[in-house]
């Protein structure tokens, strides 16, 4: 089926007018033909963006990642897709290893069944346990540990290679001979960390192409120690990760990481908890501690700020709103997460071959109509 009168955006990251096809198998076809079939569907001026790609949510609708409930997993699915997230990873917390397993169990079946309606995992985003105690933000403090690639590498094989993003705080012991190994499995990020910038370097160097939550959890920037966040600019495989509900950076910060990464390494995060779509006043479990929704966002007892209560499209609204450019917005949650996840070649972007996830939406980003596979959901 072809589709007309559509601003597309396109595999160049740019928004053009025009036509693209849909085939019968589920699959993006031609894309900007030349030529426009008289049958075509007329999309009205339509805006067309790929399927939204999430690498970075615990959980929404009351229910967390970490809770190793497939049925609970198989709902945050459906609300992702709901969202315009048709491929997500979802994020664990810091948590033992037996805790872990179980969650990433309900993952690796979730795969295995695809059930209907629902937005397709993509790989698991382990965020926690190797962290530095003073930048633990909302982690819980006694399940840390130092690096240990050992464990790692089992909960990896456990679950047949789904994790594609595991988190590590650079100056613990062993970080770098951990990053060495890890890297070659799966991107290897940079998280919850008082590194200096000599050991981020360090970091970049062992293979870290990552950055989790950028501002969050992670040193400032101060002239006579840059910190992490320096050297992940200076760094050109580095990515990173921004949450754009407006609470966890500030607009001016939103925009300043665009400008210093450029939108081909940003990549736009909910970091949303089973919170997501409760109202204020909400009080919910995470990852062993009390979390509170207040004033839009999670916070513990004492008032550290933890996960958000949005969701990734909201964040796309606001980044445009907040004065990000608009296609370097939508690059940031499609394409690069999906180069992040290691799927880009199936999933990110509306190009010929690859599976035809995409949103149909106004001008404004205020309606939408959501397609998983060629087909309206």
């Amino acid at each position: 089926m072809f589709y007309k009168n559509a601003r597309i955006y396109a595999s160049d990251c740019k928004f053009h007018f025009g036509v693209f096809e849909v085939t019968d198998d589920g699959r993006f076809g031609q894309v900007l033909p030349d030529r426009i079939p008289e049958d075509a569907y007329d999309l009205e001026g339509a805006t067309v963006i790929p399927g939204l790609v999430e690498v970075h949510s615990h959980g929404n609708s009351g229910c967390d990642f970490s809770d190793g409930d497939y049925e609970g997993l198989k709902k945050m699915a459906r609300y992702y897709l709901s969202c315009g997230v048709t491929s997500f990873a979802p994020a664990s917390m810091t948590l033992p290893y037996d805790v872990l397993e179980r969650a990433f169990a309900t993952a690796k079946r979730l795969v295995d069944e695809n059930p209907v309606g629902c937005a397709k995992l993509c790989g698991i985003h382990m965020e926690g346990p190797y962290f530095s105690y003073k930048k633990r933000g909302a982690q819980n403090p006694d399940y840390l540990k130092e690096p240990d690639f050992e464990g790692f590498q089992k909960l990896y094989e456990d679950c047949g290679g789904l994790i594609r993003i595991v988190d590590v705080a650079p100056e613990l012991p062993g970080a770098d001979e951990f990053i060495r190994k890890a890297s070659k499995l799966c991107t290897v990020s940079v998280a919850h960390t008082d590194s200096d910038y000599e050991h981020a370097k360090s970091a970049f160097a062992a293979g870290a192409s990552h950055l989790t939550h950028l501002y969050n959890a992670m040193p400032g920037i101060n002239h006579r120690n840059p910190g992490v966040i320096p050297a992940a600019v200076e760094c050109p495989r580095v990515r990173a990760e921004l949450i754009c509900d407006g609470l966890h950076a500030h607009p001016a910060a939103i925009r300043l990481a665009f400008a210093m990464f450029g939108g081909e390494r940003m990549i736009i995060v909910s970091d949303s908890g089973r919170c997501a779509g409760q109202p204020d006043g909400t009080e919910f479990d995470l990852g062993g501690q009390t979390a509170k929704v207040v004033g839009g966002v999670a916070r513990l007892g004492d008032g550290t700020i933890a996960c958000s209560a949005t969701n990734l499209w909201q964040c796309l609204v606001n980044a445009i709103s907040f004065g990000v450019p608009e296609e370097a917005a939508v690059r940031a949650c499609t394409i690069n997460p999906a180069c992040a996840l290691g799927v880009q070649a199936e999933v990110g972007s509306i190009a010929p071959g690859k599976q035809a996830d995409f949103v149909v939406c106004s001008p404004d980003y205020a309606k939408k109509r959501v397609y998983l596979a060629g087909k309206l959901v």
